[in-house]
């Protein structure tokens, strides 16, 4: 195996004062802190001799409160109640969901089944028509390849990644604009006239990344998580890497929302479920790479 290749974290880089405010410069410098730590830049890729791996982003451990606040605007009673999460190891989580592109060449290698053809051919969109057994399947790929454990990340590691250490309805603050989110729009929970979206996903990586340096966690592709769905908060793990997996095998929770979804559907802490065998037009998956504990 070849040494991991380090890359350029450029980040959107909001007004001076929304940045402040929303704490990306300390955040910033809790993932830097736990960079050095480990001997790795913030933003990363494996190599493999003759394979590049996926663009990653290195998330330092903490903890934050799930969910949502129950006057937060569009909040589902399935994002409550508010709970303290820890997440105990670093991790890093891919900067972008996996392209049609890098979806193209683990069929070409694996013989999988290619998704269900449609119009949208761009290599750098994020796949579609995936289920989650596909998104298991590859990570269970990109392990092999790498040499290193990839998987779906939990439901609570997906939220504290897109938030970055924000405690607002999405990163960039309670309210979004166009250039920030691709969803359906709508006039509530936006910053500026917003009527409608583009109808389409974007290709990865053209929206503003969070502090973090991750893309589109918020609109552009549903995301598919371990966990299974459940209806309440009550009585789930109270560790980030922990999936909850209760009775209700044949839904998957899917997060972050997408270009047909509204703003409310965007946020940090929105969730809904997918049939375990679904694949759709909005759709897709990223995975987590995992790390060594920290000491």
């Amino acid at each position: 195996m070849l040494p991991m290749e380090e890359v350029d974290a450029t980040s959107f880089e909001p007004e001076a004062a929304r940045a402040s405010e929303l704490g990306w410069d300390a955040a910033r410098a809790r993932q830097r802190e736990a960079a050095a730590r480990l001997g790795l830049a913030v933003s990363f890729r494996d190599q493999v001799d003759g394979f590049e791996g996926p663009l990653l982003a290195l998330i330092p451990s903490g903890y934050f409160f799930m969910g949502a606040p129950p006057e937060e605007y569009a909040r589902r009673t399935w994002e409550g109640p508010q709970h303290k999460v820890t997440v105990l190891h670093d991790f890093a989580l891919m900067r972008h969901t996996v392209t049609l592109g890098e979806y193209a060449r683990f069929c070409e290698e694996t013989n999988h089944p290619r998704p269900r053809r449609y119009s949208w051919t761009d290599p750098n969109l994020p796949v579609f028509n995936v289920s989650f057994q596909d998104a298991q399947a590859y990570a269970a790929w990109l392990s092999e390849k790498t040499g290193q454990r990839y998987r779906l990340p939990t439901e609570a590691e997906w939220e504290y990644a897109a938030r970055a250490d924000t405690t607002t309805a999405f990163a960039f603050g309670d309210k979004i604009h166009r250039n920030e989110v691709n969803c359906a729009g709508g006039l509530h929970c936006t910053r500026g006239l917003y009527l409608c979206g583009l109808r389409r996903p974007v290709p990865v990586g053209s929206l503003p990344a969070n502090a973090w340096g991750l893309h589109e966690m918020h609109g552009n592709m549903q995301e598919f998580v371990l966990d299974h769905w459940r209806e309440t908060y009550s009585g789930v793990p109270r560790f980030a890497h922990e999936p909850w997996t209760g009775s209700t095998t044949r839904l998957r929770v899917v997060r972050g929302g997408s270009w047909f979804d509204p703003p409310g559907m965007c946020r940090s802490a929105a969730r809904w479920f997918r049939e375990l065998g679904e694949f759709d037009l909005n759709l897709s998956f990223r995975l987590l790479r995992e790390l060594e504990p920290s000491a």
